[in-house]
């Protein structure tokens, strides 16, 4: 297991559960740095199957949801799978009214995202 400063990796077998450790972030700076450390994890740990876990993230600004956005893309290009899980009842609201639930496939639990490959 090892701890990036936003994020903590871990691998489960052939998946690669990526755990946001900030309950919030906002600052563009902190937003851009997320998004290389997510970029990383699939770039250079060259990962097929990613589970991002949302367990402690109690706030998601349009910006980061932009990098996730942008995350997806860059897995559907190095031909990774992507699973979302443990997002909370108001985040979950918010990827309903946006229409990210069609563009991510977001899991009640880790074990139903890992699962899910």
């Amino acid at each position: 297991m090892s701890t990036v400063e936003h994020l903590k990796i871990e691998e489960q077998g052939e998946v690669t559960v990526v755990y946001l450790r900030e309950p919030r972030v906002t600052d563009p700076v902190e937003i851009e740095e997320l998004g290389k450390q997510l970029y990383q994890v699939l770039e250079f740990k060259n990962c097929a199957k990613v589970v991002v876990d949302f367990e402690d993230v109690e706030f998601l600004s349009s910006a980061t949801i932009g990098k996730l956005i942008s995350l997806n893309r860059k897995a559907k290009a190095c031909k990774a799978t992507l699973r979302f899980c443990n997002l909370r009842s108001e985040l979950r609201d918010i990827f309903h009214l946006c229409s990210l639930d069609r563009l991510f496939e977001v899991h009640d639990s880790k074990a139903a995202a890992i699962a899910s490959f």
